[in-house]
């Protein structure tokens, strides 16, 4: 006998991606994903085409994963979609030292992160 399936976590109507392992600090990355919440998916990759930020183009791409997640998974109309969230975790960082003076050395850290894009489809009343 097997284990019973896990419960969907997401809603009917949502769908999810996840990117994980960027190369960027949670913080900058945060500012991506504020510029992304709550619209609509057009405009969100619109926002992300036109942004000057390095990342943009990797949270592009988890956004398009989590569209085709939408489409062939769920079953749900791209046109209708929302960025409903958008959410940023740490990940590891790597350690590395610079060589000061008088045969000292200090810490360099080198954060990843991860973003997580969860898009909803609006309903036909909304």
């Amino acid at each position: 006998m097997s284990k019973p399936a896990n419960p969907r976590r997401l809603k009917p109507a949502e769908a999810m991606a996840k990117a994980t392992t960027l190369r960027v600090s949670p913080r900058k990355l945060n500012l991506v994903a504020q510029s992304i919440r709550g619209l609509k998916v057009q405009r969100a990759l619109n926002e992300l085409e036109f942004s000057h930020k390095r990342i943009a183009r990797d949270v592009r791409k988890a956004l398009y994963s989590a569209i085709s997640n939408a489409e062939n998974n769920h079953n749900l109309d791209i046109d209708s979609l929302v960025v409903a969230e958008a959410y940023v975790g740490k990940n590891l960082t790597m350690k590395r030292f610079a060589a000061r003076a008088r045969g000292r050395a200090s810490r360099i850290q080198k954060p990843f992160s991860e973003i997580t894009i969860v898009v909803r489809e609006l309903g036909e009343a909304a």
